[in-house]
């Protein structure tokens, strides 16, 4: 049985106004033919744009799921275990039922997911889904939606997705370790169109800071690292890869699914000599696809591309490439070889209704994130650093309050001099500007990267309650305090 979604109709901008209690009845009244009409007071020009920019938003992604029926059920255990990242090397990993990355769970849109979770690591854990918005109660996150899953516990997680999309797993407890040690999975919440494609591919990007003996280096949140852009690896990775090649025939039209699980690295990721579309951003599909290759791939990202290998492409090799940093750096491959496939043929999966939101320049900043470092008190100019949000560190912190249904606005204020890329729990996010200067990005997002000295505008339409954290997605930046909560009730 096909899941039941429930659409929030596209109501009339007066309905809005109306509905939501922006205006009260008695503040409009209206001229109709050739009756008198009396005016009490208008809007303001403010509200007036805001229950314009929301009934523009009306059917962007559904508010709620009906369930299925259907139950996927696993069992995962996290433990310390070795896998073979180098030719002919065991490494010491932790690891989601002993594999790196995790299990790539996929379910259907309208399942329901239940974990039964072990933590069987020497540490507390919890997993929390990037990305999916959850019942508050399974984000995973400690101190705010469950208490940490001590050594030879177990906790249960159970919950039906809302959107189908391109998702990843991690633990929310020291994460800036947890996440380097091998501690993170994919999930694939299907659609019908999943089903179209030749073949449906997740490509898992990390990097590793390694030793000599290929082990992982165990040293974490070094002052180098908290100081500057978090913990890059000398060591890049698919699929726990240093040589990951994808077989593929001529003709086929494949859905490539890039996740950056990195602690820190930012990618600029594109192919040579291969024509790719973007058809999803942060497991959202865009209003109309684009051209792959300018587009960072920042921790926490996710990039869904439509890839048709050419006709004439047998015995080719074409290279997916970074291009963030000074030096290309090779990532993965396809590898073309076989009998000619004939070519699936369907439209772009798009999202139509992602709103445009052009008149969110004229709307006013509801919440500002001032984003910067300090010296811990009394720590001495060698002292540890501590990343703040609004002048505090996590677990400090004065949680904003955004009313659900309602649009909103959030500035992300870069007062440092290194990359922030910012993640929402909870919610998707649209960028609206940068620097002040009006952008248009044909999509959702739940993680934005934020440049030095740069400010980001982000509008949003929170449709799920509860209280999420906002973080900087550096690991290291985030276990050194730049984190914040906010509510939405």
């Amino acid at each position: 049985m096909a899941p039941y979604i429930k659409n929030i109709a596209k109501p009339t901008v007066l309905t809005f106004i109306l509905a939501l209690g922006v205006v009260s009845v008695g503040t409009v009244l209206f001229r109709g033919g050739d009756e008198a009409t009396e005016e009490t007071e208008y809007a303001t020009a403010e509200t007036e744009n805001r229950a314009r920019l929301l009934a523009e938003f009306m059917g962007a992604y559904d508010k709620e799921i009906v369930p299925s029926g259907n139950v996927v059920e696993m069992d995962m255990v996290a433990a310390e275990s070795e896998v073979e990242i180098f030719d002919g090397y065991k490494t010491k990993v932790w690891s989601y039922n002993g594999q790196v990355p995790g299990p790539e769970i996929r379910i259907k849109l309208g399942d329901t997911l239940k974990i039964r979770f072990t933590n069987n690591l020497p540490q507390q854990t919890t997993i929390h889904f990037h990305g999916v918005r959850v019942p508050n109660a399974m984000d995973g996150v400690p101190g705010v939606t469950q208490e940490p899953i001590e050594p030879g516990g177990v906790f249960t997680y159970e919950f039906t997705p809302k959107d189908a999309g391109t998702f990843w797993f991690h633990p929310h407890v020291r994460s800036s370790e947890q996440v380097e040690r091998g501690l993170f999975g994919t999930l694939i919440v299907e659609d019908e169109t999943s089903r179209k494609y030749s073949q449906d591919v997740v490509w898992v990007i990390d990097d590793w800071r390694m030793t000599q003996d290929k082990q992982v280096y165990e040293e974490f949140n070094t002052p180098m690292d908290l100081m500057h852009d978090g913990r890059w690896g000398n060591v890049i990775t698919v699929n726990a890869k240093q040589n990951e090649v994808l077989r593929a025939k001529a003709g086929e039209r494949i859905r490539l699914r890039l996740v950056n699980t990195s602690n820190a690295r930012v990618y600029m990721p594109q192919f040579k000599n291969l024509d790719a579309k973007v058809i999803a951003v942060d497991g959202m599909y865009v209003k109309e696809v684009f051209d792959f290759g300018e587009l960072e791939l920042a921790p926490g990202n996710r990039i869904d591309l439509d890839i048709t290998i050419p006709k004439s492409a047998d015995g080719n090799t074409f290279t997916l490439v970074d291009t963030f940093g000074r030096n290309e750096l090779p990532l993965a491959q396809i590898a073309v070889a076989g009998v000619l496939q004939e070519t699936p043929s369907f439209a772009f999966p798009t999202n139509p209704n992602v709103p445009e939101w052009k008149e969110a320049r004229n709307a006013s900043i509801d919440k500002e994130y001032r984003l910067n470092a300090r010296r811990k008190a009394g720590a001495g100019m060698m002292g540890e650093i501590e990343w703040t949000i609004n002048d505090k560190a996590y677990p400090d912190y004065d949680p904003y309050t955004f009313t659900y249904a309602e649009f909103n606005t959030m500035r992300f204020t870069n007062e440092s001099s290194r990359l922030h890329p910012m993640h929402l729990h909870g919610q998707f996010f649209k960028v609206i500007a940068r620097d002040g200067v009006p952008v248009q990005e044909p999509f959702f997002r739940d993680t934005v990267l934020v440049y030095p000295k740069q400010t980001v505008d982000v509008a949003l339409v929170p449709l799920d309650k509860g209280l999420w954290v906002s973080h900087c997605h550096i690991l290291e930046h985030a276990e050194a305090g730049m984190m914040t909560a906010v509510k939405v009730e």
